[in-house]
């Protein structure tokens, strides 16, 4: 039993033997490796512009900035006239809604005025009987022949036919407008271009209804041959950036072409930061401040509006 024993416990001190040594292997194995070259990042940082810079976040727009266009009434929408990346011009029908129910209303207004003009005719004829009377009466040689009060009651048929054509003639003129007031919100319907530009999306098509707060615009229209970057500075740093300073570009992927930038302006109002998404509801704690810089297209590499840039800018060292 003894020698039993003892080889139990030499079997239990040879296997804490062995864990240390095992440990003490792995421990020398992590700081081996850890001890080697950091690796580099898988994308590179932008090269350094400005001797003092302030950096930010740019989403390329359009120079005079994107048009999201609306809708002038609800309704469904019948035709579309354009597609992503038209050119069009100021004026230039875009998409048409329905106008069935402007159309019914305009068949009576037309009846309407129809009538009115032969309501005019009936009273001008009738005003021309009053006056052949009246002037009848009037050329009697023999004035005893012709009472007067008969001739007060024809004067009065006279002035009552002309008071009735001169209202006729104004139910004309009424039932007109109403039909040019018909066909300018028929016109209204169909929706034009406010501007020159290209169409940068298009998020409606023939068969839906059009409303007044869609999840997405229905058209984005801008010009797409001048560009600019709205970079946001985030607040702490907003006491550095000064307007004309320089600041240059570099499109994500691409760090070692930097492309220059034109100043515009300082939009003279801090909002909340929400260009992660560029969803108009995201709210996150950092409030910025934007600055408008121009960006001539370059050649190479394209630009797309919607793209986000780093922008760097040039800082007063102080």
């Amino acid at each position: 039993m003894n020698w039993l024993s003892n080889g139990v416990r030499y079997l239990t001190l040879g296997l804490a033997l062995a864990g240390f040594v095992g440990i003490t292997l792995v421990i020398r194995e992590v700081q081996a490796q850890n001890s080697g070259e950091i690796p580099p990042p898988p994308v590179a940082p932008p090269v350094k512009s400005f001797e003092s810079t302030v950096a930010g976040t740019g989403i390329v727009e359009a120079l005079s900035e994107n048009v999201s266009i609306g809708v002038p009434v609800q309704g469904l929408v019948t035709e579309v006239m354009v597609k992503v990346n038209d050119k069009v011009e100021k004026g230039q029908p875009l998409f048409k809604i329905d106008e069935s129910d402007l159309q019914a209303q305009m068949v009576g207004l037309q009846a309407a005025v129809e009538v009115a003009k032969a309501r005019v005719e009936v009273q001008e004829a009738g005003l021309a009987r009053s006056q052949d009377l009246l002037d009848r009466l009037r050329a009697v040689p023999d004035r005893r022949a012709v009472s007067v009060d008969e001739l007060k009651t024809r004067e009065m048929d006279v002035m009552v036919a002309k008071a009735q054509l001169s209202a006729s003639k104004a139910e004309v003129v009424s039932a007109e407008a109403g039909v040019r007031q018909t066909e300018l919100l028929m016109e209204r319907l169909t929706v034009r271009a406010p501007r020159d530009g290209s169409i940068l999306q298009v998020n409606i098509r023939a068969g839906e209804y059009a409303s007044f707060a869609p999840r997405n615009a229905a058209l984005i229209l801008g010009d797409l041959e001048n560009l600019q970057v709205r970079v946001d500075v985030d607040e702490q740093n907003a006491m550095r950036v000064q307007p004309g300073q320089r600041a240059v570009a570099y499109v994500k992927g691409d760090k070692k072409r930097a492309l220059p930038l034109e100043f515009v302006r300082v939009e003279p109002f801090v909002i909340p930061k929400m260009s992660l998404t560029g969803a108009s509801t995201e709210r996150v704690d950092t409030r910025v401040l934007q600055v408008i810089y121009q960006l001539k297209r370059p050649e190479n590499p394209t630009i797309y509006v919607g793209q986000q840039v780093d922008v760097s800018i040039e800082a007063d060292v102080r």
